[in-house]
């Protein structure tokens, strides 16, 4: 007598239980207290060496620095954001407030808003926001958004401007998170989003031209914006373009709607720095609220249960799903019809595959 089969709902309850059980849903104080102090001293020490050299064009090296230090204090505001530094809800705000607002200059308050609605139904058309690239377009329903032969053109190629982009992507965040504050919307903590901002971007900006004479000062914004932006895009950008797009009628359940549509980076612990955390989406995705140093740890449980239930777990090297990325992205531009799947049939093709693999490993 065959076991009834488990719904999708009763899958992730029992991978929870078994995560749980782990202790990797357990917090991390020690680790992110040491984060939380030693990113303000960093940031602080770069701007102390940043006075002390002078106007110099050796100073495109700190911005450079600078860039670096900005981004990963920025991972750091994003594991706030998740939960995952405090138990209290309003000290891991405030916490956003401070490392985003403040030292970083994005708008928490947009972010928030932009991020809750991706990780709700990533890869969704009509749900997820960052299928709606202003520039690169990713899905069908926007690949004809120039005409004429010079804009086909462009549309085959555009996986070549998507890198090149990404440096305009720091100048991007600053923007979008400007509008949202001082526009209509709700937004929580308005007044000191505001502040916070001004005080970062106005000061920030007024330091560098004090120090610098005008012209390197305007070279060294531009350097410390290109490299944020490009560093931020290329963490986020291998997560989830080139995986299945979910049309905007299909509903799925919420371990394959997390699992099926995002992918892992293969790596050291030294790539697990660089990205933020971020090259172990699936579990992220999974279980926001995770602990970063966790995440390593479980990777393999979370593949082996996928495997279990046959719901397919996609990691690759960093190279490689840069590769697919820009591949993906031509595809696209190109206005191939099947250049998106449906993650149902993905999966029905993932266990009939697995099936005959097993089937061929009994012949002989």
């Amino acid at each position: 007598m065959g076991e009834k089969p488990t719904t999708g709902a009763s899958e992730f309850t029992e991978l929870a239980q078994r995560v749980r059980q782990s202790g990797l849903m357990r917090r991390r104080y020690g680790y992110y207290w040491s984060k939380l102090i030693g990113a303000p001293i960093a940031l602080g020490g770069c701007l102390v060496a940043f006075v002390f050299i002078g106007d110099t064009w050796w100073q495109l090296f700190t911005a450079a620095v600078l860039a670096i230090v900005f981004t990963q204090i920025a991972f750091l505001g994003h594991d706030a954001a998740h939960r995952q530094i405090f138990a209290s809800g309003r000290w891991n705000d405030w916490i956003c407030l401070i490392l985003g607002d403040l030292l970083v200059g994005m708008s928490y308050g947009w972010w928030q808003h932009k991020h809750t609605r991706h990780h709700a139904n990533p890869n969704k058309l009509g749900s997820d926001p960052d299928l709606e690239l202003p520039v690169i377009t990713v899905t069908g329903e926007r690949s004809r958004w120039l005409a004429g032969p010079l804009g086909r053109w462009i549309r085959a190629h555009q996986g070549l401007f998507f890198f090149p982009l990404l440096l305009l992507e720091g100048v991007s965040l600053h923007a979008s998170g400007l509008r949202r504050i001082v526009g209509r919307q709700h937004l929580d903590r308005r007044w000191v989003e505001i502040g916070f901002m001004g005080v970062r971007l106005v000061g920030f900006t007024t330091l560098v031209f004090l120090v610098l004479s005008p012209g390197i000062a305007f070279v060294f914004l531009v350097v410390q914006l290109g490299i944020f932006g490009f560093y931020m895009g290329v963490s986020f950008a291998p997560n989830h373009k080139g995986m299945p797009v979910v049309p905007r009628d299909r509903t799925l359940d919420f371990l394959r709607r997390q699992v099926m549509m995002s992918r892992n980076i293969r790596g050291s612990r030294f790539l697990d720095v660089a990205m933020g955390g971020l090259n172990y989406q699936i579990e992220h995705h999974l279980f926001p609220s995770m602990p970063r140093p966790h995440l390593r740890r479980a990777a393999p449980l979370i593949a082996a249960y996928c495997d279990e239930h046959a719901v397919p777990y996609t990691q690759t090297g960093l190279f490689a799903s840069y590769t697919i990325v820009v591949r993906y992205i031509n595809r696209v531009g190109l206005g191939e019809r099947d250049v998106f799947t449906c993650p149902l049939i993905d999966q029905r093709q993932f266990v009939s595959s697995g099936s005959a693999e097993r089937t061929g490993d009994g012949l002989g």
